[in-house]
């Protein structure tokens, strides 16, 4: 009876584990995620003297769901756009040394303004509106990118 007791334990526990990993994944697709969504208009990048803009010039933002690049040009010059190429959504990157906006999948070029320059990419990148605003005597001011 011991025997038969383990098998029945077995088997029913096995039962169990196949109908959990069938109507699990559909569980998961009915109710998916929660994915942030651009609420709002507008989203804080950061204060001015952000070591990662400062040292590589360039800096990835979440706005959303999407990502944006904030690029550094200048002192007090920031520009930001779409942060994916519009050949084949690969995420572009700011090339300081050669003053563009590079993607690496297929060697996609764009100017500072955002139009596409060499390399395959059909359209120029969105481009969103900086603005910098102040926090007060002595801190330094704060990068704010919205929607044009």
């Amino acid at each position: 009876m011991v025997r038969r007791k383990f098998v029945n334990w077995l088997l029913g526990t096995s039962g169990g584990a196949l109908l959990a990993a069938i109507f699990y994944p559909v569980l998961g697709f009915i109710s998916p995620p929660d994915v942030p969504e651009a609420t709002t208009n507008q989203v804080e990048a950061g204060p001015t003297n952000d070591p990662e803009l400062l040292d590589r010039g360039f800096k990835i933002v979440r706005f959303g769901a999407e990502p944006v690049l904030l690029v550094r040009v200048a002192d007090g010059d920031y520009r930001a756009f779409a942060g994916v190429c519009t050949h084949l959504d690969c995420i572009v990157e700011y090339q300081s040394d050669q003053q563009r906006i590079w993607c690496n999948c297929h060697n996609g070029e764009y100017d500072l303004q955002g139009r596409q320059v060499a390399g395959p990419p059909p359209h120029p990148l969105e481009q969103f509106k900086v603005d910098l605003v102040s926090r007060g005597r002595g801190q330094p001011a704060t990068i704010v990118v919205s929607r044009v």
